[in-house]
């Protein structure tokens, strides 16, 4: 995995994640999965990955909870977000930019490779 960018798919909808995950493998990306918030949270802090895919509405701990949390750790507050949502709520999208996600992608409007390419603009590849 030495030099691959790593990213964080926090996804609970099974078939969309293994999606992602596919996509970004192809594209040489070290892939790190969540199927929950606490997972994800658990997983970003211990992997660092470069950026973190992280969906809203899910199991355990929602999307903007990870968020908050992962921007009271050291590394976490800095850590590269796209929030992925079925959600295309404005207030959700205004705690989402507050807590410093980078973009906020409602799923019904963009294709995997829109993300794949999201995702190498922010980690400038």
């Amino acid at each position: 995995m030495a030099g691959k960018k790593k990213i964080l798919i926090v996804e609970d909808e099974k078939s969309l994640l293994e999606a992602l995950k596919r996509k970004f493998s192809s594209e040489k990306f070290a892939v790190f999965e969540a199927k929950n918030g606490e997972e994800g949270l658990e997983m970003a802090l211990k992997e660092h990955p470069d950026l973190i895919l992280l969906d809203i509405v899910m199991p355990k701990m929602d999307g903007i909870t990870v968020l908050g949390k992962l921007r009271e750790d050291s590394w976490g507050k800095d850590a590269k977000v796209i929030i992925l949502s079925n959600l295309s709520d404005a207030t959700k999208v205004s705690e989402a930019s507050k807590q410093g996600s980078f973009d906020y992608l409602v799923k019904s409007d963009w294709r995997i490779e829109d993300v794949v390419k999201k995702a190498k603009e922010i980690l400038k590849m």
